[in-house]
């Protein structure tokens, strides 16, 4: 990041794996400059929107239709590209459903490459994010969304489950009884120079005609969201889950356990992956995830071995798909 041009503007690029990940992207460029980013709608709830537009949050009609609306839009954008504002866009457009990387939506990268001229005075170098996480708090949320055929719950009911969820973490905490809730992990990518990359490929946006310019934005939008996948950080839960996935139906002792973790953390890694191992320590990376996997009721233990819970399997599948794309 330190050789990036000071002048550039800088963009980072992450997959969107849980609304934290507002969070943690300001916090990791608080020390640097409040990043600017788009969020949706659902967002504008007290005291949620208080907070996420302190953090240089500005909301968006993502499914708008309102032309002139869409206009605006794309130009406040692009004179913030072109005027160096730091900013940070999830190309995913949302939270993935089911933990896997969904397809780049556009909209957000073409207006962004609108504020960019290969003869202008600033470079755009977007930096790739990977994040990934040992617990998303909305996960079960993001299953119901997913399925179909899922009764939706009220607003009322979602209040009365957050109220719950709090109150059973504090009576855990009184209890001394509390677990954090594993590890959230974030990896940097190369940053990549649009000047560069418009030299290698011989292309300037600018010039460029509107179907064109459409199939090189989604050129680049591919382009991108490959070198965040690449980067996703491989967490111990998601290592566990791919594991018990894999067999749903087998029992494992905690030896058995850390063969197969071993074996996937060789084939991750010969594959160029990232694997985080907290404290370079392969038990304790073990025991923390299957405490959590426990706790949440995901994996059965009966006599020293263990197995998936059949009933949980959807949520297994959830964590398990968060690193599948990395499989060599």
């Amino acid at each position: 990041l330190q050789r990036i041009d000071p002048d550039a503007t800088v963009v980072f690029v992450m997959n969107h794996r849980s609304n934290m990940d507002y969070v943690l992207a300001g916090y990791l460029a608080a020390d640097q400059a409040a990043l600017s980013y788009a969020v949706g709608e659902w967002a504008r709830i007290w005291p949620l929107a208080q907070l996420i537009r302190a953090m240089g949050a500005y909301f968006v009609r993502r499914n708008s239709r309102d032309e002139l609306y869409r206009r605006v839009l794309e130009r406040y954008i692009a004179m913030a590209t072109h005027g160096g504002v730091p900013q940070a866009v999830f190309p995913e457009g949302g939270l993935t459903r089911d933990g896997r990387l969904r397809a780049p939506k556009l909209g957000v990268l073409d207006y962004m490459m609108r504020g960019f001229w290969l003869d202008g005075a600033r470079d755009l170098v977007f930096v790739p994010l990977g994040v990934n996480y040992d617990r998303v708090l909305e996960d079960r949320s993001l299953l119901l969304q997913a399925d179909p055929a899922a009764r939706r719950q009220g607003g009322a009911r979602a209040l009365w489950n957050t109220l719950a969820f709090a109150m059973h973490n504090l009576r855990l905490m009184l209890q001394s009884e509390w677990h954090r809730f594993g590890y959230a992990c974030v990896n940097f990518g190369s940053p990549i120079s649009m000047r560069e990359y418009c030299a290698i490929h011989g292309v300037d946006f600018q010039r460029l005609g509107a179907d064109a310019r459409r199939d090189a934005i989604a050129a680049l939008g591919g382009h991108l969201m490959s070198a965040v996948g690449r980067i996703v950080p491989v967490v111990p839960v998601p290592l566990l889950a791919a594991v018990f996935v894999k067999e749903p139906a087998a029992r494992h002792s905690e030896l058995e356990l850390k063969a197969a973790v071993e074996a996937l953390i060789e084939r991750f890694g010969a594959a160029g992956a990232q694997v985080y191992v907290p404290r370079r320590d392969l038990d304790y990376a073990l025991s923390v995830g299957l405490r959590m996997l426990k706790l949440r009721h995901l994996v059965e233990e009966d006599e020293g071995l263990y197995r998936a819970n059949p009933r949980e399997l959807r949520l297994l599948s959830y964590y398990a798909n968060s690193i599948a794309h990395l499989h060599p």
